[in-house]
């Protein structure tokens, strides 16, 4: 299953925030209504193969922490199947989203997410890129970590239209 034609991401920077590293060098991605499908099984399996197809093995079906965490070994990709959310992107006081059923998110490394209200059928299916190894962090970098964010290769491949990603880059200081 192909995404529909308009895939063009809407693009959340992030700073630092407090113990969240966030990442200040690449944004969250939000696309939506971008995968087709039936909400439910059918949407789910429609978003595992089209990450699948893409380079991004989906690892999980679910949904997400109710607290705020990061990941420091991976990028992660989040698309949405039934139901919706709403969480919150980059830490304790962060930026209010809503997703839904067809909506995907991609969150660089070292990006808070959360989840703070969501309906009763919420699922969604987590990917990330090929070699890549999600852990989960609620406290602040070490700075071994910040060195090991800083040198996560971004992946070649977009897991929403296979094609050569393509991200703003926003140069440090």
């Amino acid at each position: 299953m192909m995404p529909k034609q308009s895939a063009e991401p809407e693009t959340v920077w992030m700073h630092r925030n407090g113990w969240v590293p966030n990442n200040e060098a690449y944004p969250v991605l939000v696309y939506r209504n971008v995968i087709e499908g039936d909400e439910g099984d059918d949407l789910a399996s429609n978003i595992e193969a089209t990450f699948a197809t893409n380079g991004w093995p989906p690892e999980w079906r679910d949904g997400v922490f109710d607290y705020h965490h990061y990941h420091s070994t991976a990028h992660e990709v989040l698309g949405f199947a039934t139901g919706w959310a709403r969480l919150v992107l980059g830490g304790p006081g962060g930026h209010d989203i809503e997703v839904k059923a067809g909506d995907v998110i991609l969150l660089p490394v070292g990006t808070g997410h959360c989840r703070v209200d969501a309906s009763n059928d919420f699922l969604v299916v987590g990917a990330y890129p090929e070699g890549q190894h999600w852990d989960i962090c609620r406290e602040p970098p070490t700075a071994a970590m910040i060195e090991r964010m800083r040198a996560l290769p971004f992946p070649k491949s977009n897991p929403v239209n296979g094609d050569k990603i393509s991200l703003p880059r926003h140069e440090k200081r």
